[in-house]
């Protein structure tokens, strides 16, 4: 598994190619942009279903691995570490997977300790199909035609799927909240559902969508009166939805407005199909909460 390298460079969003003997190629992608950014990121916070997978790993799970980002004479390098390993203060140990291209303070084979801090990204081989593996995806995205062929050719087999994503259920993200409001619904737990949402201001976007005239704080709180009513009604005549057993993944983000994010998620079912929503999301005072869908 030695053929992951680094993920960033100077060139199109389709990619920079740069070959290497004797390794896999290497494919360079904007530092800015915004599709690798949120891999890194959700790698991050999904860094802890590695971290406990990895103290107790199942017998289907071949293969983990983490990125890190390595940092010689102001040029930065995103490199794979095998074996990887966490102290109890944290720190990660690794050995080096894959030759340093831009950076000489590593090399392939060496044994190495970072900080935590310096994670960028982690993966489980799982049964062949790829878990985690974020900057994976997001350069895979990017790739067309020949590229693609030849970036799936290194990766020996391996299945790239939307994958699975673990997201703590809290109010802390908008997939977080999401995942919060689906364990109340597996708890049957209406209060807790109704908490994980903000009826007035899915009034208010609403009303605004619909460029209503003369909105105010009493038509507002009017309409999420209704809001909140329809919602109970459908809890209560078409039952409280179920997520239990259900694999899930977030694909994608779109950023609508400052605290207003649309979110994509695809839920796998046991029989072996899988269902995709979008769901509106916003920040407020008390942390990210989940509005209506997007119809």
């Amino acid at each position: 598994m030695g053929f992951f390298s680094k993920l960033f460079g100077k060139k199109s969003d389709q990619g920079n190619i740069r070959e290497r003997k004797g390794q896999p190629d290497v494919v360079d992608i904007q530092r800015q942009d915004d599709r690798m950014n949120w891999a890194m990121e959700k790698a991050r916070l999904t860094l802890h279903y590695f971290e406990k997978t990895l103290k107790n790993p199942s017998p289907t799970q071949q293969y983990f691995s983490i990125k890190i980002r390595i940092e010689d004479g102001g040029k930065v390098e995103h490199i794979w570490l095998n074996d990887p390993s966490f102290d109890e203060d944290g720190n990660l140990y690794g050995v080096v997977g894959n030759e340093p291209i831009d950076v000489f303070t590593v090399k392939m084979g060496q044994k190495i300790g970072v900080n935590k801090e310096t994670i960028s990204d982690w993966m489980i081989i799982e049964k062949g199909r790829l878990i985690g593996g974020y900057t994976i995806r997001a350069i895979r995205d990017g790739l067309t035609g020949r590229n693609l062929k030849n970036f799936d050719r290194t990766l020996g087999g391996m299945f790239i799927d939307d994958g699975e994503d673990y997201f703590l259920p809290d109010d802390s993200t908008p997939e977080g909240a999401i995942v919060k409001l689906e364990e109340a619904f597996n708890n049957e737990d209406i209060e807790a559902a109704i908490a994980c949402k903000d009826f007035a201001l899915e009034a208010k976007l609403m009303l605004e969508s619909m460029r209503s005239e003369d909105i105010n704080d009493a038509l507002i709180e009017k309409t999420s009166e209704v809001l909140k009513l329809s919602f109970l009604k459908s809890l209560k005549e078409h039952c409280i939805p179920n997520f239990k057993g259900l694999k899930q993944a977030f694909p994608s983000r779109e950023k609508i407005g400052e605290n207003h994010m649309v979110i994509t998620e695809v839920c796998y079912y046991p029989d072996g199909s899988k269902s995709l929503q979008k769901l509106n999301t916003y920040k407020t005072s008390n942390g990210w909460k989940v509005l209506n869908p997007v119809n």
